[in-house]
């Protein structure tokens, strides 16, 4: 599996946790504010959660460059070709 996929994984989770947590205990994540709002961690966790998307969208084009130039490296067998039957 592609890093960028799997690190896009741990970073939606660690967007989901600092969420669930953030909107339990907002003092918790909001460490340097006086009255820490749960707005302000929604949309943290939602800048986290887009950037692991943005991961693992660029993890997914890498994969299927890789994937694109396997095939055309390899060699095509002559035997492999599908004989026009019309």
């Amino acid at each position: 599996m592609n890093t960028l996929i799997y690190y896009s994984f741990n970073v939606m989770i660690l967007a989901v946790v600092i969420l669930i947590v953030g909107l339990i205990k907002p003092k918790w994540i909001l460490l340097w504010m006086d009255k820490p709002g749960r707005l302000p961690v929604m949309a943290i966790a939602g800048a986290i959660f887009m950037a692991g998307a943005v991961m693992f969208g660029e993890g997914n084009k890498q994969l299927q460059q890789q994937k694109t130039e396997q095939a055309q490296k390899a060699p095509q067998k002559p035997g492999a070709e599908v004989p026009d039957l019309h």
